[in-house]
């Protein structure tokens, strides 16, 4: 058999993204900060789309555009993520939005970026930590193979404070190695930067760095190895007791200790980001009766501008081509944006409100009450498609009566119960932390002894599934959660 390259047609169906179709999909999945950021940008990227600063100067379109969004409200909610016009063909279609351009500007009105505009690859990477800065000053220190061992997995055995969670005798352990060549590699890694790095506690550590000073001797040293806990609460009278100084000397060293030395050494390596939530749908009661409110805070009106609008409906002044292809261009995709942002609220606001209808119990009770829902639920009650139920949810919050809670959670699965009505797992998971929180802390409840007190209640679920939903809480084991009296 002969290779050779022929040509042959194929005739094949398949869906094709357009720009308006990316656009919709595109802003339902923004959350409320990413939605004022992607309004912003473009306002300030299509010069036919104006913020409406009075509804009295709200012009009203031609009939030769089709119907903004002024417009009356359509019968029927269209689901965005089927809404493909079978005009569409491949020519038509915009291939440069595929392409690898930085869109961190969120633009709908097709400008094209710089040439030498960065990729957005350039900018998925991990901020160093402390583990990578210790990494990085053990590279230039003198260890074998087994001390280099014991130094990363010291290194790798430190909390976010900078303070080693693990005893010598399980460095000794994990590494097969014994107490001279571990307590060598320790001695290392704390003159390593941070100062006070690798201690046990913030005693060690704060002495640690008085003594990479050369204070080791002084009576802050003194202080902070043998009388924290009266420095914590500053009892000047035991710390002149104690240590037979003045007390102006004993605040002196107190100041040197709080203003040039840092207890918790590895905190300004910590590479967590704090995220801030902000609401993008609120439920309020009001009389007995719950009210869904959208966060439209920050959030401007929008409105095509009348000076664009004019150009086209004015048939006396003649504009050449380019110039009324390109006015009518950024029409089209102002009236797009608009329509888009209007029908990405109505959805959020039908979506909020088929929640509400299957979880009063939640909104009235607490989330001891949730009740089992999926997708399918509210995309069969508000006639929607359930990837359009996912997108909303998607990183998006709600202010409640019970608290502020990710749209997400009011959709957890069944767990089966006798002689009654199933409930979410998420509801079983409160019982698991309310029982763990009114414990007795000297004798706290095992994995089983929670699923025998869930089996009184009829709800029948496994040890190892105790386990695995205390795991995802971020419970401690029994054996970590018991205090001696």
């Amino acid at each position: 058999m002969a290779l050779e390259l022929r040509q042959q047609l194929k005739l094949a169906q398949k869906l094709v993204m357009t720009p308006q179709l990316r656009q919709a999909i595109k802003l339902l999945q923004l959350n409320r900060l990413e939605l004022s950021g992607a309004l912003q940008a473009e306002i300030e990227q299509n010069p036919a789309l104006e913020e409406d600063l009075s509804a009295a100067e709200r012009a009203e379109l031609p009939p030769e555009l089709s119907a903004s969004i002024e417009s009356t409200e359509p019968k029927k909610e269209q689901d965005v993520t089927e809404q493909v016009s079978i005009g569409e063909t491949l020519d038509q279609v915009n291939w440069e939005d595929y392409a690898n351009n930085f869109d961190s500007n969120f633009s709908f009105a097709h400008e094209t970026p710089a040439a030498d505009a960065p990729s957005q690859f350039d900018f998925i990477s991990e901020q160093p930590g402390l583990l990578a800065y210790l990494q990085w000053q053990l590279a230039h220190r003198e260890l074998d193979e087994k001390e280099k061992q014991i130094a990363l997995y010291i290194a790798a055995n430190l909390n976010r404070y900078g303070f080693l969670v693990v005893t010598t005798e399980e460095i000794i352990k994990a590494n097969e190695s014994d107490t001279d060549e571990v307590e060598y590699v320790l001695e290392i890694m704390q003159e390593l930067d941070p100062p006070g790095i690798a201690a046990r506690d913030v005693s060690e550590s704060l002495y640690l760095q008085l003594e990479r000073m050369g204070k080791e001797n002084s009576l802050a040293a003194i202080i902070v190895r043998d009388h924290l806990s009266l420095l914590e609460v500053k009892n000047y009278k035991e710390l002149m007791r104690a240590t037979g100084k003045k007390k102006n000397e004993i605040i002196r060293a107190i100041d040197f200790i709080t203003s040039e030395l840092t207890p918790f050494p590895g905190l300004p390596y910590a590479t967590d980001t704090t995220n801030y939530i902000v609401p993008d749908v609120y439920v309020h009661k009001v009389d007995g009766e719950y009210i869904i409110r959208l966060n439209d805070d920050d959030v401007p009106n929008l409105k095509l501008s009348s000076e664009y609008v004019e150009m086209l409906q004015n048939k006396d002044k003649k504009l050449q081509k380019e110039s009324r292809s390109y006015v009518t261009e950024k029409v089209k995709s102002a009236e797009w944006f608009i329509r888009s942002l209007y029908q990405r609220q109505r959805t959020i606001y039908k979506v909020m409100e088929s929640i509400l209808k299957f979880q009063m119990d939640f909104f009235e009770r607490g989330p001891a009450y949730l009740k089992p829902l999926i997708l399918r639920d509210v995309a069969e009650d508000i006639e929607m498609h359930e990837s359009t139920i996912s997108r909303v949810t998607s990183n998006k919050y709600t202010h409640t009566p019970q608290g502020i809670y990710e749209l997400k959670y009011f959709f957890s699965t069944a767990i089966p119960r006798e002689g009654g009505e199933a409930l979410a797992s998420e509801s079983i998971k409160t019982r698991i932390r309310k029982m763990i929180q009114d414990e007795d802390k000297t004798k706290p409840l095992s994995d089983s002894a929670i699923s025998n007190k869930l089996a009184e209640t009829n709800i029948k679920i496994a040890r190892r599934t105790v386990a695995k939903y205390r795991e995802q809480m971020k419970i401690l084991p029994v054996k970590h959660r018991r205090q001696s009296k």
